[in-house]
């Protein structure tokens, strides 16, 4: 990522480039297969450790949605 201000390599953003670069493993890269790519295993949850994520994440989105209002009503 040129400047490191996280714009990608042609300013398009995170994640747009080939992960070679720090944030994708291109320090520590080795000359074995993969060159710096990740392949993510599957996760199980059990269904309590499910249920607590999606009450955070329901939790966030419930606080979110209360401060769009808030901002609706001061736009009033």
């Amino acid at each position: 990522m040129p400047g490191q201000d996280k714009t990608g390599p042609l300013g398009q953003g995170a994640m747009t480039g080939r992960g070679l670069g720090p944030c994708g493993c291109g320090k520590h890269r080795g000359f074995g297969r993969g060159y710096g790519w990740r392949y993510a295993e599957p996760v199980t949850l059990t269904k309590d450790e499910e249920r607590k994520i999606l009450e955070v994440e329901l939790k966030e989105v419930e606080a979110e949605k209360k401060a769009i209002e808030k901002r609706l009503e001061e736009m009033k």
